[in-house]
């Protein structure tokens, strides 16, 4: 029972962090350039707070499920299975995603909280597709493990 939670959750928390990563990349980054040099700052905060709200408990529901996920098949001896090889692949794509956001997409959203810059905002677009592609990664992988834990 706890393990069909944990990965329902993890396969959840994964299916809409991809869904929002690829709905920023298509839409919502690259209409940031057609906000205006005016209203930027204040849209640029805005976005920033709100994003927050949404995107902080998926992250860490995410993380703490990919965690859970592997730490049981360490300790339950199925490491090295394809469960074991499909989780370590996993969390190596969620530290990609993590990384990016921490060192890359963070310092370029406070360069454009204090203005649009067209080269910080080439570089927020180029590395946010590096995230969308380690989550789509990542939503093949929890569906897989979620197939894998309910066979």
């Amino acid at each position: 029972m706890i393990e069909t939670l944990i990965h329902a959750l993890h396969l959840a928390g994964t299916l809409w962090m991809t869904g929002l990563v690829l709905f920023v990349a298509v839409v919502h980054y690259p209409l940031m350039a057609a906000v205006g040099r005016e209203a930027f700052v204040a849209y640029e905060k805005r976005h920033v707070s709100r994003t927050g709200l949404i995107v902080g408990p998926l992250m860490l529901t995410e993380a703490a499920t990919a965690g859970l996920i592997l730490t049981r098949q360490v300790t339950g001896g199925t490491i090295g299975t394809l469960g074991g090889a499909l989780s370590i692949a996993g969390i190596v794509l969620l530290a990609v995603c993590w990384g990016v956001t921490f060192i890359a997409s963070v310092p370029q959203h406070e360069r454009l909280s204090r203005g649009f810059d067209e080269a910080t905002h080439r570089g927020l677009v180029a590395w946010h597709w590096v995230r969308t592609v380690a989550w789509v990664g990542r939503s093949i992988i929890a569906v897989w493990l979620a197939v894998l834990s309910n066979a």
